[in-house]
């Protein structure tokens, strides 16, 4: 089976990279914007990549303003994410540093970063071809 044949056999057989349903993985990333907003995240971007990459069907990508900010965005989600949808991040990088930690779900990948690191890295620009979800906080 020739490269592209096996990326389309591999694309028709699973709407999501780990298996779960668009809907679910979309379910899981508004949980996830909205963790992140509870502990004050700033500028919480959302964007579905699975049009454009194969590593998650969606991306998050947060402003956290200390490490000690980014490291409770990052508890916040993964507590939340584990009471609604009973799941654990595959890996997580980036704590003992806690300038950019990176939560890997599998579907979703979430980015928490300082204000630093966001604006050097520019993750929106790089991934500027997906398309935009709104979010809107529930108060």
């Amino acid at each position: 089976m020739s490269d592209l044949t096996q990326l389309e056999y591999s694309r028709a057989q699973s709407t999501t990279t780990d298996g779960t349903s668009s809907d679910e993985a979309r379910g899981l990333i508004m949980t996830v914007a909205q963790a992140a907003d509870d502990r004050k995240a700033v500028d919480i971007v959302l964007l579905r990549v699975s049009e454009v990459c194969f590593l998650a069907d969606y991306f998050a990508i947060v402003t956290g303003f200390s490490n000690v900010q980014v490291r409770a965005i990052s508890q916040a989600i993964a507590d939340q994410v584990e009471e609604e949808w009973q799941r654990l991040p595959l890996r997580t990088q980036g704590l003992s540093d806690a300038s950019w930690v990176v939560m890997d779900y599998g579907d979703a990948i979430i980015h928490i970063l300082k204000p630093q690191e966001r604006e050097f890295y520019n993750l929106e620009a790089f991934w500027g071809h997906a398309e935009r979800i709104d979010f809107s906080p529930t108060p």
